[in-house]
């Protein structure tokens, strides 16, 4: 399917987009390790980030959420690739499972773990808040909800703060997920 919105050229943007466009480029998620570049040969954003130009302060606003859901939360890099897997593989984010498959790699999760995350099957997971983690993010994918038990299971291993702050993170991206899906993003 083609993509529904053209991705825009840096020469056709307005200030507030041009603002946006280089806070983005400048970026963590930009300038750290990515399986592709976040803006493409031409310059235009790759991904979810070229819908953000669409209207900047909403665009800002998101991308400041994802900023702190990705990188200043209190999960290890592994929960937080475990978690982020979770939702693109239920969504079905090819996006998202591309850049986040390189990222759980690089942070020390095997072929074998991120394959069962894709499949949903057990995941061999030897931290007891790695395995909450995953388990949490496949109900409140699969449900939109945590069951008691689970809630007090999760709430047990991480802490009502990391819980929080994955209830956050798992919103955040599938509504990431959903921009991509309706958009057509594919690259």
């Amino acid at each position: 399917m083609p993509a529904r919105v053209d991705a825009l050229r840096p020469a056709d943007l307005t200030a507030e987009q041009r603002e946006l466009y280089d806070r983005l480029l400048d970026s963590t998620r930009a300038t750290g390790s990515r399986p592709f570049p976040l803006a493409d040969g031409e310059g235009r954003l790759r991904g979810p980030f070229n819908g953000m130009l669409l209207s900047p302060e909403l665009g800002n606003a998101l991308q400041e959420l994802g900023n702190v859901v990705r990188y200043r939360t209190g999960f290890t890099t592994r929960q937080k690739e475990l978690a982020i897997l979770a939702v693109a593989a239920h969504e079905r984010s090819d996006y998202e499972w591309a850049v986040h498959h390189h990222a759980a790699l690089q942070a020390g999760l095997t072929e074998d773990q991120i394959s069962a995350v894709h499949t949903g099957a057990p995941c061999p997971l030897d931290d007891p808040a790695e395995a909450a983690v995953l388990a949490a993010t496949r109900e409140l994918t699969a449900t939109g909800d945590l069951t008691d038990d689970a809630f007090a299971v999760a709430a047990g291993a991480l802490g009502l703060t990391r819980l929080y702050e994955l209830i956050t993170l798992v919103g955040y991206y599938r509504l990431i997920a959903a921009q991509l899906r309706v958009l057509r993003v594919t690259d």
